[in-house]
């Protein structure tokens, strides 16, 4: 198979390529999270699981965050070193890099899997699940079934923007979305006719996501531009350090996210324990459950806008390998007035229609009470949602031109400093509220931080291009 000249992405006009790039992997991104989002609105409807199912999704959501941690590292990494070495004119950088993926993508899938069967009980424990006795039976229940479906999910994920970057966006988010469509199916059948309940939930989720990882398999048996032979597939450091160094801030910004979880949740149970109503034990699980849910809105517009700033990679790439930053400037800017525009719109729903949203969690089979903090979550936890869009777009756009240590500081600033630092030390002096402040304080100040590295980013731009 010949190699396919990329070339158009240094001359097509930058709207129509960030259509072309971006659309799908807004698509693969928006798929990818609606498995765990599907789950949690089927559980959440199902009256013998309602918010204490809602809760154990909610414990486990971070462990399967861990695994795309690992997942984007690989295939972000890799999909940004095709990009610059296919503007380099360095295929053979390219095809390497693919194959080390794949097996980088493999062998850790399997050693996760094992961790995760091993240490199932101290490991939900760790993320709050030991609120109450029911929300805990739960929550092993859906980590068991969920940790056995964990190598086909990083394939799958691993392989989406590496897909992308060999020129089939469209390929990537139709595997994603089949995968999906599974999902969708089998849930109601598993939750509501079989009665299995959290384990219906994964199963269901496993499924799909088998689907998705052949689909991957098959495409990599037929690949446009990147040529895979035995040797792609013997592990290289040179480009396997390389290509982790690009893909680091993507494994950053989410493990950070797992930490923020991990403090978040336990705060929650911590704090929750401590207030008048949800002290009590029928109660308990409510504030962790609609965090969650809070959670799931947000992961909702994040990948969004994720897939817009992903979406820009091989064009980066590409255009910063072959020198043309004029052009790498301008889809900067194009990429940030998008991202805001997302933000501005989410603000709205959340603070307009939060009574709608939570509705679609089953709010009608719980208590006043459920509504209510419900309410209060979305408006005060993501009023500052335009700048996180902003902060993220940041992180990847950086990622993509190479910049690995700007980016991955910037994702650590946010998540790990004020992301937990918030998380751990608001709720001393705003007892559960302050777990809700800790989301737009953080993303004030890192929105303060991100500033500064825009300014000077357009700065080098610039100056690189007269």
């Amino acid at each position: 198979m010949e190699q396919t000249n990329q070339s158009f992405l240094a001359t097509e006009k930058l709207g129509m390529l960030m259509q072309k790039y971006a659309i799908p992997c807004i698509i693969s991104l928006l798929v990818g999270a609606l498995y765990n989002i599907v789950d949690q609105i089927f559980i959440a409807n199902a009256d013998y699981l309602g918010s204490y199912g809602n809760a154990a999704n909610t414990v486990v959501f971070p462990l399967t965050v861990i695994a795309l941690a690992i997942a984007v590292m690989i295939g972000d990494g890799c999909c940004a070193f095709v990009s610059l070495s296919l503007g380099k004119k360095h295929p053979e950088d390219a095809n390497d890099s693919v194959g080390n993926a794949i097996v980088l993508t493999v062998a850790s899938g399997i050693i996760l899997c094992a961790v995760y069967l091993l240490f199932q009980e101290p490991i939900i424990a760790m993320f709050g699940g030991t609120v109450n006795a029911e929300t805990f039976r739960h929550s092993k229940e859906y980590f068991f079934y969920i940790s056995l479906g964990i190598p086909f999910y990083m394939f799958g994920q691993a392989a989406n923007p590496v897909i992308r970057a060999d020129g089939s966006p469209k390929f990537a988010m139709v595997s994603t979305l089949a995968g999906a469509i599974i999902n969708i199916i089998l849930d109601p059948i598993f939750i509501f006719i079989f009665k299995w309940g959290m384990m219906g939930a994964a199963v269901a989720t496993v499924f799909g996501q088998i689907v998705t990882a052949f689909l991957a398999v098959w495409y990599f048996m037929h690949t446009k531009v990147i040529r895979l032979s035995k040797s792609a597939f013997r592990l290289k450091s040179g480009i396997v350090r390389h290509s982790l160094t690009l893909g680091i801030c993507s494994f950053l910004s989410q493990i950070s996210l797992v930490a923020s979880m991990a403090a978040i949740n336990n705060m929650i149970r911590q704090y929750g324990a401590m207030d008048v109503i949800f002290g009590q034990e029928q109660y308990a699980q409510i504030p962790m459950a609609v965090v969650g849910i809070v959670m799931k809105f947000f992961q909702i517009v994040i990948s969004i806008v994720v897939g817009m700033a992903a979406g820009c990679i091989p064009i980066v790439g590409f255009n910063m390998g072959a020198g043309l930053k004029s052009r790498v400037s301008e889809l900067f800017t194009k990429l940030l007035v998008g991202e805001a525009i997302v933000g501005a719109i989410a603000l709205l729903i959340v603070e307009l229609l939060p009574r709608q949203l939570i509705a679609i969690f089953g709010a009608a089979n719980e208590s006043v009470y459920y509504t209510d903090f419900a309410i209060k979550a979305f408006r005060i936890y993501l009023c500052m949602i335009v700048f996180a869009c902003v902060n993220k777009a940041t992180f990847i756009f950086l990622q993509a031109m190479g910049k690995a240590a700007a980016s991955t500081a910037l994702s650590m600033i946010r998540e790990i400093v004020f992301g937990v630092g918030f998380a751990l030390l608001l709720p001393i002096y705003f007892g559960l509220d302050g777990v809700l402040y800790s989301m737009p304080v953080s993303d004030i100040l890192t929105a303060i931080v991100s500033a500064v590295i825009i300014v000077l980013t357009y700065r080098e731009l610039r100056h690189s291009a007269s």
